[in-house]
């Protein structure tokens, strides 16, 4: 099991950090976007960061473009940058020779249990289904994440649910049997706390204050 920040700022990569259970960052394009810096200074500055994984998605617009912007994310840190990869046939291709190379990657972007299946067959690490994008496009985007689970079984290969936007979206992806998941700081500063929690908190302190 295992919990990811889904964020390319440095600060919350900071109190990520500082909160000690937090095994990685994962960014995608279009939170690098919103810094305004290019992804690859933005890496570089979160693996100095953060001493978990920070992944990296591709965006060149070919298959080459893409395998040279694999090869220098990964030499930013060789033992910390993971590569995400949207899932097509064609990028499945470029993982299966990045694999044997000695760089981790995860693919991204997945629907389908095929799609799994076949991200397995590449070694991948990770698929990453989006939660919040499945359950609006999806007839029942909880069974979908089960098969994925199921399937992945007897898999090296993990599910890393991304798009989560509620506490109720993470407690239905844990019990479809997801492990891994990866989310915004406020929510996972959120998930620890509830209002009882709270008062028990209160009355303990007003116990030993008598």
């Amino acid at each position: 099991m295992g919990i990811y920040l889904d964020s390319a700022n440095p600060d919350d990569a900071r109190r990520a950090q500082e909160l000690g259970f937090v095994e990685g960052i994962t960014t995608n394009p279009q939170i690098i976007a919103q810094t305004g810096r290019p992804g690859l200074d933005l890496l570089s500055e979160l693996v100095e960061i953060f001493d978990g994984h920070v992944f990296y998605q591709l965006t060149g617009s070919t298959v080459e473009a893409r395998t040279d912007e694999a090869w220098r994310a990964y030499q930013i840190r060789p033992d910390k940058v993971i590569i995400q990869v949207p899932t097509t046939t064609d990028n499945l291709g470029i993982v299966s020779r990045l694999v044997p190379a000695g760089i981790e990657c995860a693919m991204t972007a997945v629907h389908s249990p095929t799609q799994v299946f076949m991200a397995a067959q590449v070694r991948a690490s990770f698929v990453v289904p989006y939660v919040s994008r499945m359950a609006g496009q999806l007839p029942d985007a909880q069974a979908v994440l089960r098969q994925m689970v199921g399937i992945l079984s007897n898999s090296q290969t993990r599910v890393l649910a991304a798009s989560l936007e509620t506490s109720d979206q993470v407690l239905s992806t844990i019990l479809a049997g997801v492990e891994y998941l990866t989310m915004p700081l406020d929510l996972i500063l959120a998930l620890g706390e509830h209002p009882l929690s709270r008062q028990a908190i209160d009355d303990f302190a007003r116990y030993a204050a008598s």
